[in-house]
């Protein structure tokens, strides 16, 4: 089995100071994270690499035991390929070889059980049957996409999810938006060697409505007001999504005017006592039926009002 040298694995000098190395895991962990490598197995393994190496370098003593090691592999290299497996190396003629045997307890002098280690170390450790100690892993978060209705959003609801072979029952509270993340904790993917498991996050989308657009806690609706009402004044029925109100329409009430109806609009999240507002803007619409009685009022109307509009120019 080859050395692993970690100073290679993140791309840095031996030299190099903390910080240095620091910021060259880091960049290296944001690039292979398997959060943006979702399913990728070669940069989960290179995440694993580098995590083991900062792990080394990031402790001043075992960076210093890896440099006393990457010393001596240097020294072994002059004499062809290094195998922690082999008991002996014999030289070849004319060669001068520094030869000594690594045994599992050199190694474990070198860095302990407690770190992650690779196979570099991990097949060593296992002979003569001390097997390593492993550092529990906890387990992924997950996100499913979930889709509900405005209705559903306004009352709260309840999904059947099946995820891993495992069928969840999951509530969604009443003031969830499109985006809002609902937490289920422990529903993620299993941990091992004794890590948590992670959690399940259901990304909520709401479906668009045919009468009302929302914004935020917000309702907008458009609400239809016949003409006669909006010349002379009345009431309407407005409809909200638990049940209908009355609106107060002034008289001389023009097309687009918009009528606030505070607290009827949706609960507000984690607030489900609250409620935001519906906003509700006028439509002029002809009255139904029209009977014929009415238009010829109407044309009355408007020949009066053609008669004093000429009243007043003159």
């Amino acid at each position: 089995m080859d050395f692993k040298d970690y100073y290679a694995v993140l791309g840095v000098q031996p030299d190099d100071d903390d910080q240095t190395i620091k910021q060259a895991y880091r960049k290296l962990a944001r690039q292979y994270h398997p959060d943006i490598n979702p399913g990728n197995k070669l940069a989960e393994e290179r995440f694993k690499e580098i995590t083991e190496a900062y792990e080394v370098l990031n402790d001043p003593q075992k960076r210093q035991q890896h440099e006393v090691l990457r010393q001596q592999y240097q020294q072994w290299q002059q004499g062809g390929r290094w195998d922690l497996n082999s008991e002996d190396r014999q030289a070849t003629a004319g060669q001068h070889v520094y030869t000594r045997r690594v045994s599992p307890e050199d190694l474990q002098d070198f860095f302990g059980t407690e770190s992650v280690f690779s196979d570099f170390f991990g097949s060593t450790f296992a002979q003569g049957g001390r097997p390593r100690a492993r550092r529990p892993i906890d387990g992924r978060d997950q996100d499913v996409p979930v889709e509900i209705t405005l209705e559903e959003a306004f009352n709260g609801t309840m999904r059947a999810i099946q995820i891993g072979g495992r069928r969840i029952e999951a509530r969604i509270p009443p003031g969830v938006e499109s985006g809002s993340r609902v937490r289920l904790a422990g529903q993620g993917s299993s941990g091992s060697d004794g890590g948590s498991a992670g959690d399940l996050y259901m990304v909520i989308e709401v479906l668009p409505h045919p009468q009302f657009d929302r914004d935020g806690d917000d309702l907008h609706m458009e609400v239809p007001v016949d003409i006669f009402t909006a010349v002379v004044g009345g009431e309407v029925r407005v409809p909200t999504l638990d049940r209908s109100a009355t609106l107060k329409i002034p008289s001389r009430t023009e097309a687009g005017r918009t009528f606030r109806l505070r607290g009827k609009g949706m609960p507000r999240l984690r607030r489900p006592g609250e409620r935001g507002d519906l906003y509700a803007r006028v439509k002029l619409v002809l009255p139904e039926p029209l009977h014929d009685d009415e238009i010829e009022a109407m044309r009355t109307l408007v020949q009066a009002r053609q008669q004093h509009e000429e009243y007043v120019a003159v």
